[in-house]
């Protein structure tokens, strides 16, 4: 479970990731595919408004993380497209670290370390709830 302290920062970054969202995940999938050349095959569809449409759902998570449930239909789009490319369950913290240090990249200063903290704790709490959906598809 969340707690109310990562919801509220998580929840006040909002507006911060409307404006610097497609910034925010560009520099992640440079940093990702620099860093972890591996991860270009899972990834393929990134010039074709992938940064965009991450960038999207990360703020719906924000903008939504006190009622996660309004989430569920997106998770299982996501889901189904990430099994259509093999991610799996230990791509999610390279994915997660990348996506923090683009945001320190991005934001400077103003992505403090409580914003980080708040922001790695929601990340890896929506990471498990990908991967037990995505391994429940993996097994139909």
């Amino acid at each position: 479970m969340l707690s109310e302290n990562t919801k509220e920062i998580v929840k006040a970054t909002a507006p911060v990731l409307q404006a610097k969202g497609v910034e925010i995940t560009t520099r992640m999938y440079e940093r990702l595919f620099n860093e972890y050349p591996e991860t270009k095959e899972l990834f393929a569809n990134t010039k074709d408004g992938q940064a965009e449409r991450l960038a999207n759902a990360v703020i719906a998570y924000a903008q939504n993380i006190d009622n996660l449930e309004l989430l569920g239909p997106s998770v299982v789009a996501i889901a189904k497209k990430h099994v259509a490319v093999n991610v799996q369950a230990e791509h999610y913290p390279i994915v997660g670290n990348v996506l923090l240090a683009a945001m320190q990249d991005v934001l400077g200063d103003s992505a403090s370390e409580d914003i980080i903290d708040a922001w790695k704790e929601a990340y890896f709490f929506l990471a498990d709830i990908f991967i037990e959906k995505e391994q429940s598809l993996y097994k139909l």
